[in-house]
C-alpha cells in the first residue's frame, strides 16, 4: 500500500473499491499475486526470477505489504541458506476472480509488441496506451 493511498481510504469508508485497490495497490503487487496464484507456494528467488525487473528491495518491500494486509503468508525455515516460502492466505485465495479477470482483460485487450504497450478498442482498432493516457490527462 503506497502511503497516499492508504491515507486517502480513511476518507472513503464507504467505498469498497477504493479500499480494495488500496491493498493491491503497487506496481508488482498484482503480478506476485498472479504468480502465487498459478504456481502456488513460491520462495524469494523463485519470484525474483519471474519479475526480472522488479529490485530486491522493492520485491521484499512488496511482499511486506502484501503480509501485512493478510493476503499473502510468508514461512522462514531455519535452515542455512536461509529458505524463505510466500503463498497465499485464505483471504489472498479469495482475490482470485479478480486476478482472474484482470488476466482475461490483459489477454483481450493489451498487446505489447516491440517495446510498446497498445489497447484494442475492437478487434481491428488499436490505440498507443502511453499517448492515450497523456491525451487524457
Amino acid at each position: 500500500m503506497s502511503r497516499p493511498r492508504a491515507k486517502l481510504t480513511n476518507n472513503f469508508p464507504g467505498c469498497p473499491v477504493e479500499s480494495t485497490l488500496s491493498l493491491l495497490d503497487g506496481k508488482w503487487k498484482g503480478v506476485i499475486l498472479y504468480h502465487l496464484l498459478n504456481d502456488g507456494t513460491l520462495r524469494f528467488n523463485e519470484l525474483r526470477r519471474r519479475l526480472s525487473a522488479v529490485t530486491q528491495r522493492m520485491l521484499t518491500k512488496q511482499l511486506r505489504e502484501l503480509e501485512d494486509a493478510g493476503i499473502v503468508s510468508r514461512k522462514v525455515f531455519p535452515v542455512v541458506p536461509p529458505r524463505v516460502d510466500y503463498s497465499l492466505t485464505p483471504l489472498g485465495l479469495s482475490l482470485e476472480p479478480v486476478i482472474l479477470a484482470l488476466d482475461a482483460w490483459g489477454k483481450a485487450h493489451v498487446a505489447c509488441r516491440n517495446g510498446v504497450k497498445t489497447v484494442s478498442l475492437q478487434a481491428n482498432e488499436t490505440v498507443d496506451a502511453d499517448t492515450d493516457a497523456r491525451s487524457a490527462a
